[in-house]
């Protein structure tokens, strides 16, 4: 797939999760869920790695690499965002995460050595504003959210900063030589184990709902959202950066919210509108027109700047 077909399918498929959660909530503890999600996940993508011929052996040095991007990204940092959304309206918990566009430009330069590019800076500056403009009516009632508003940030900081780590544990995976569909499908079940020990420990009850509701979405949450959405992120994320992939964080809940106009009735407004603009907006400005190009005529290339 090219670079534009991975980006579409990414923010199509991850825009479109938020309904098949609203049916994995209420008899199992969300947690216990998202364990149940990525041990699925895991499991399947072994299964066609090994119909596929795929290498499975690793040294151990790189099964910890995979074991770090499993908790990273398919353990801590969904577990931190469901105690966040626990506290805070969506909104809020969107223009949270939508920092990890910053927080990957950080991290790429602290971990990789990744120059910080300033047209992908203002792109995401851009981005971010558009949506907040978004979102602006949950900001603008972040008073009421009540006491536990503090807790909700920092927790959602912590689930954006896990993420965006995982983020850059990918790309050195793949720097390393590290399949994507195999550290996915090692990461993922690592994630999985260390989600259930921690269900363990806070005591939870490892039931299962038995709903066909149920069932279906944790089926189209781990092939959909999990193995095939983030195969095509942490591709891009190896191919163009774990700055520029991020930046799908901005879209994916526009397309939640055009999901939501279409079966529950949100109303776009005039200053959503101009956030959604300004989001597209930066997402043509993430990268130069000679990459842009490049993108389009040369997929598999890797297009970064020069390091200079």
């Amino acid at each position: 797939m090219n670079n534009i077909s991975l980006y579409l399918t990414t923010v199509l498929i991850w825009g479109s999760t938020w309904i098949a959660i609203t049916f994995q909530l209420g008899e199992v503890a969300p947690l216990v869920s998202v364990a149940y999600r990525f041990a699925l996940a895991g499991i399947l993508l072994m299964l066609f790695c090994a119909l596929l011929n795929k290498r499975l052996r690793f040294g151990w040095r790189e099964h910890l690499s995979m074991f770090l991007q499993g908790n990273f990204l398919f353990g801590l940092n969904y577990w931190l965002m469901y105690l966040t959304t626990e506290r805070i309206s969506s909104g809020l918990v969107a223009v949270i995460f939508a920092g990890i566009v910053f927080l990957n430009i950080l991290n790429g330069r602290l971990f990789l050595g990744r120059p910080i590019q300033m047209h992908v800076l203002l792109a995401a500056c851009i981005g971010i504003c558009g949506i907040a403009m978004v979102f602006w009516p949950e900001l603008a009632a972040v008073e009421s959210q009540g006491g536990d508003i503090w807790v909700a940030l920092a927790l959602g900081l912590g689930a954006t900063y896990c993420a965006s780590l995982g983020n850059i544990v990918s790309s050195h995976n793949q720097q390393r030589s590290i399949p994507v569909l195999q550290a996915n499908a090692f990461g993922m079940s690592y994630g999985a184990l260390s989600m259930m020990l921690v269900a363990a420990v806070m005591g939870l009850e490892f039931n299962f709902d038995t709903r066909t509701e149920y069932i279906v979405s944790l089926m189209y949450l781990s092939v959909f959202g999990s193995i095939i959405a983030f195969s095509c992120y942490l591709t891009l994320v190896g191919r163009l950066g774990a700055d520029k992939a991020s930046y799908a964080s901005l879209l994916f809940p526009v397309i939640a919210l055009q999901l939501s106009a279409w079966f529950e009735n949100f109303q776009w407004t005039w200053l959503s509108v101009m956030g959604l603009c300004l989001v597209l907006l930066g997402n043509v400005l993430i990268m130069t027109p000679r990459q842009r190009i490049l993108a389009i005529l040369n997929p598999e290339q890797k297009v970064e700047a020069p390091e200079s």
